[in-house]
C-alpha cells in the first residue's frame, strides 16, 4: 500500500518513516520550487494555527516559524533579520498589545 503526500516536510521526515519499517520517495527541489512548497506549507500551517489552542497553536506556531526562517534563508536574511524589522516595524507603527480595532475613517474638512 501506498500513501501520495506531494509535499514539502521537516528534515528528519524521510528517517523517521524508515525507523517505522517504511520506504520514503523523495526528491530535492530547486529554489524556484523550493519556495513555492514552502509558501504552500506557510498556509498550511496558517490553516492549522486557527484550528489549534493551547499546547497545540504554540506547536504549529513553531511550525510557522520554522517555515519563515528558510523563507528568509532563501532571502539572504536570518530569522533573526525578520526579527529586527518586526522590532523596527513595532517601534514606528507599534505592536497588537492593545487589541485597537479599527472601525472607520472619518475625512476632516
Amino acid at each position: 500500500m501506498e500513501r501520495i503526500y506531494n509535499k514539502l516536510v521537516r528534515d528528519n521526515i524521510p528517517r523517521i518513516i524508515e525507523s517505522k519499517g517504511k520506504t520514503p520517495i523523495t526528491r530535492i527541489l530547486d529554489n524556484n520550487i523550493y519556495k513555492v512548497e514552502l509558501e504552500k506549507k506557510l498556509n498550511e500551517e496558517y490553516h492549522e494555527v486557527l484550528e489549534a489552542s493551547g499546547d497545540d497553536r504554540i506547536e504549529e506556531l513553531a511550525d510557522m516559524l520554522e517555515i519563515m526562517r528558510a523563507l528568509a534563508k532563501l532571502e539572504g536574511k536570518t530569522l533573526q533579520d525578520v526579527i529586527d524589522c518586526a522590532d523596527k516595524k513595532n517601534e514606528k507603527r507599534g505592536a497588537f498589545k492593545e487589541k485597537i480595532f479599527l472601525e472607520k475613517v472619518i475625512e476632516r474638512k
